[in-house]
């Protein structure tokens, strides 16, 4: 499938541009300074529609009404569950578009989780909660600092990355070094 915007051929399946991140099947762009505004309803339906696309890019509105949405949903009791891969995504998407890898949203949480563990060792269990803590608190502060950033124009890494996936999408990136390490193939 030709890309509008770039002009690249993709494979039949792509549903974003491996190149430019241009959504290949409503021929919209994801990139670039004449992106129209996205509105909270368009959020949320890109936001569920791209549940497990964790390549391609997230404009800043687009995240930011995401935010806002699984806000209120997090107001009922475990309704939070529904929008956790999506916001995983989107967070993921969002961080691509300034440049970023989607993996450094996880290292904020990975070092409170480590703090938490911290507590379960002796004497000094404490002193390593409290350190982890203040670690954790200024990842999260780096991190929403990365998702305020504004948007590199052009492509990012991460498209030349997923260039030759056969699919944007979590399964492509997962399965296909799960399924050669169990073939046996390197």
């Amino acid at each position: 499938m030709k890309c509008t915007a770039c002009g690249k051929d993709n494979p039949d399946n792509a549903q974003f541009c491996g190149i430019c991140g241009a959504n290949l099947i409503s021929g919209e762009a994801s990139i670039g300074p004449g992106l129209p505004m996205v509105g909270f309803g368009e959020a949320i339906g890109r936001g569920f529609s791209n549940y497990i696309t964790f390549s391609g890019r997230a404009t800043p509105a687009e995240y930011w009404w995401w935010v806002l949405f699984s806000s209120l949903i997090g107001l009922i009791p475990f309704a939070f569950l529904v929008t956790l891969i999506p916001s995983l995504a989107v967070t993921s998407r969002r961080l691509h578009d300034s440049g970023r890898s989607g993996w450094l949203q996880i290292i904020p949480w990975t070092i409170l989780i480590a703090a938490y563990v911290s507590l379960t060792v002796g004497g000094v269990g404490a002193v390593l909660f409290v350190i982890g803590l203040i670690a954790a608190f200024a990842g999260f502060i780096v991190l929403i600092v990365w998702l305020v950033w504004r948007g590199d124009e052009g492509q990012t890494n991460t498209a030349q990355t997923h260039a030759d996936l056969p699919h944007n999408s979590l399964n492509s990136i997962l399965a296909t070094p799960l399924l050669a390490s169990m073939s046996g193939r390197r």
